[in-house]
């Protein structure tokens, strides 16, 4: 028989804050976190887009060298997050080591600043190049980093799951430990994703034509999801981390519940891989409503990966109208901090757990005018008081790939 599924920790950093009690106080006050791009005197000069969402404050890590060494930026943020979850969760050491604890982490590439710093020294002219290539330097950089420097410093032997599918990287991971304890191979997983700041992000993005650029001189005003003057996503970074367990298991240790993940799906649009596709995504949220066994009048707010590019928004809009039409209130997060990639999934449940917690939806930061092939479902335009009972968190990725969380208020 299926086994429910618990949210007992959390922990993010953000472009907007870290705690919730700093995340609510930029949500609240329509504080973004959108900066002007750094230049890196290589990449900076050719990109047309300059803003970023940034994290523009000092995180304590105080790892010690024997994990430092195989941990690249992205590992930093992956491992901080997860400790804070495993800290505030009350695990015993016991069972953090036991097998019953598995990850579920992941990254868009792994570390892209170790990697520019080895392909700069393939394409030097230095006669013995590989003597200024560390040996761990493939463990800093490698896809998989976030997750196993995760397992290194916990000692942590269940399952690893490293999920990474670009913007739902870490929805998928969270989707991916809710199966894996549902269906009792794992009695918790710590799930989600990280990405460091980097601009070669920007540039992928940039050069597809997908970046805001009309804002560069005026950065807290872009991404404008949903808005008529949307130009383009910006790139983001942070890190996320939700610790899901077994409903009993997490009873039983008086475990603090946050929210309960009750539905996820999944799936491909099976043919291009960067444009939207109104059949793939609404599918996709069928699927996570069966999954939920809940109906679509049931879900009272959707937290909507709305990019704040000219297509995207549009076509997931058609697709929450198709599925519940005019009913559940919307709002795009990441219209406060960009898009933060692998991280955006984890982050916006761990926002929309605040939120439920709180009694509050907010707004789509720089939503000023909707767009009117937008403007059929219900956006939160204002702070409003709400009781919030479910919420389906949705993101997709290029590929094709999207995903569908829903969670309900414990």
């Amino acid at each position: 028989m299926p086994r429910r599924v618990v949210i007992t920790a959390c922990s993010a950093i953000t472009p907007i804050g870290r705690t919730k009690q700093e995340l609510m106080h930029s949500l609240t006050s329509g504080i973004s976190g959108v900066r002007p791009l750094r230049d890196d005197g290589l990449l900076t000069k050719y990109i047309h887009s300059k803003v970023y969402g940034t994290v523009d404050y000092p995180v304590e890590y105080g790892f010690s060298r024997q994990f430092r060494k195989t941990m690249g930026p992205v590992a930093y943020y992956a491992c901080q997050v997860a400790k804070e979850v495993l800290e505030a969760s009350g695990l015993t050491q016991d069972f953090i080591t036991s097998g019953r604890l598995g990850v579920a982490f992941g990254s868009t590439h792994g570390s892209p600043t170790v990697q520019r710093d080895i392909y700069r020294i393939f394409f030097s002219k230095e006669t013995d190049k590989f003597a200024n290539i560390g040996a761990v330097d493939y463990l800093r950089s490698m896809v998989h980093t976030t997750a196993v420097n995760i397992t290194k410093m916990f000692g942590i032997t269940g399952r690893v799951i490293s999920s990474s599918t670009a913007c739902t990287t870490s929805s998928q991971s969270i989707g991916y430990g809710y199966e894996s304890i549902k269906f009792g191979m794992q009695d918790a997983m710590i799930c989600g994703g990280a990405d460091e700041y980097d601009t070669t992000t920007v540039a992928v993005f940039d050069n597809l034509l997908a970046c805001s650029t009309a804002f560069n001189d005026s950065p807290s005003r872009t991404p404008r999801p949903f808005d008529e003057d949307r130009d383009g996503l910006v790139v983001g970074e942070g890190a996320g981390a939700v610790l899901l367990e077994e409903y009993e298991c997490a009873r039983k240790r008086g475990a603090t519940i946050l929210g309960e993940v009750i539905g996820f799906a999944c799936n491909n649009n099976g043919g291009d891989l960067i444009l939207p596709n109104l059949a793939g995504i609404t599918q996709t949220i069928q699927l996570g409503l069966k999954d939920a066994a809940i109906n679509a009048d049931d879900v009272d707010f959707v937290s909507a990966h709305a990019t704040g590019t000219k297509m995207g928004d549009i076509i997931e809009a058609q697709a929450i109208y198709d599925v519940y039409g005019s009913r559940p209130l919307v709002t795009g997060l990441k219209g406060y901090m960009g898009h933060t990639m692998a991280t955006c999934g984890v982050i916006e449940t761990i926002i929309t757990l605040h939120l439920m917690a709180e009694g509050c939806i907010v707004p789509t930061l720089n939503l000023e005018t909707v767009d009117e092939r937008c403007a059929m479902i219900n956006h939160v335009m204002q702070l409003r008081e709400q009781n919030m009972g479910i919420a389906a968190i949705q993101n997709f990725a290029f590929g094709g790939v999207n995903t569908n969380i829903i969670i309900k208020k414990p």
